[in-house]
């Protein structure tokens, strides 16, 4: 069976806040392009439908441990984000070990294993209180980072975009309805490397919410459907090389796995 994109279902789905938006798979029965240019799309469990994805936007430092590590004030600072281009999704299905390409002009590749948060509703300003309400499904990510590139970029007080924004740089799992999993605000997230856990902690150690981040973003941002959230990751951030197996664990989601070649 022929996969239908989320868009292309709001009225069987009932997603009201949907409906509005633009096609991005049909847009050449509109306009006429001079070449068709991919969608990305992640799989949702239970579902032939397939969630578009409009941005990928990424918290940095959300952990207390990690933003130690990586040398920041961790005490409540204001929230920052980047983004990453949507072709740095990397499909991960359940039960495989995918492979994960080493990427170029690094020579320390990093792991940092996340909850994403998918939307499908958009606003601005969206108060806290509500703000849970925009996310449609959940899934297990990875944030691969060429770090050194990244570490370099901010001594030199320019744009890091070079060590977080690069082909595959966002594997991820398939999408997890709400209604069937719940708000994930804590349970355990960890990570292991060749079988050997490198990332241990708690969602409720987060020091924005991922309703505190979505309300936050919508102030500078007007968030739309198909926008998904990686919400950070813990400490013990660390390299990977060529044959290295990374699995990743949320409790109430099934983990991850890839094989960096």
């Amino acid at each position: 069976m022929q996969r239908r994109s989320l868009f292309e279902t709001t009225a069987t789905l009932g997603l009201g806040a949907l409906a509005g938006c633009a096609l991005p798979g049909n847009a050449a029965r509109d306009a006429k392009t001079p070449f068709d240019v991919p969608v990305t799309y992640v799989p949702i469990v239970g579902s032939d439908m397939m969630f578009p994805v409009r941005r990928i936007y990424c918290i940095g430092r959300n952990y207390r441990a990690h933003a130690i590590e990586m040398g920041s004030n961790p005490d409540r600072e204001p929230p920052f984000f980047f983004q990453k281009p949507t072709d740095a999704i990397q499909n991960v299905a359940p039960g495989t070990v995918a492979d994960h390409p080493y990427p170029t002009l690094t020579k320390n590749y990093h792991y940092e294993v996340e909850l994403v948060a998918a939307l499908n509703k958009g606003g601005r300003n969206i108060p806290m209180g509500s703000a849970l309400g925009h996310v449609y499904a959940y899934a297990l990510g990875l944030d691969m980072t060429r770090r050194d590139l990244q570490r370099a970029m901010g001594d030199e007080k320019k744009p890091w975009e070079i060590g977080k924004s690069f082909d595959k740089s966002a594997p991820i799992g398939p999408l997890h309805l709400v209604g069937q999993t719940g708000h994930f605000t804590q349970g355990g997230i960890w990570l292991k490397v060749n079988g050997q856990t490198k990332q241990n902690a708690n969602l409720n150690q987060m020091i924005w919410s991922v309703a505190e981040q979505i309300s936050k973003l919508s102030e500078a941002f007007e968030l739309m459907p198909g926008d998904i959230i990686y919400s950070g990751t813990p400490e013990n951030v660390g390299p990977v090389v060529r044959g290295d197996v990374i699995e990743c664990h949320i409790d109430g989601l099934p983990n991850l796995s890839v094989k960096i070649v």
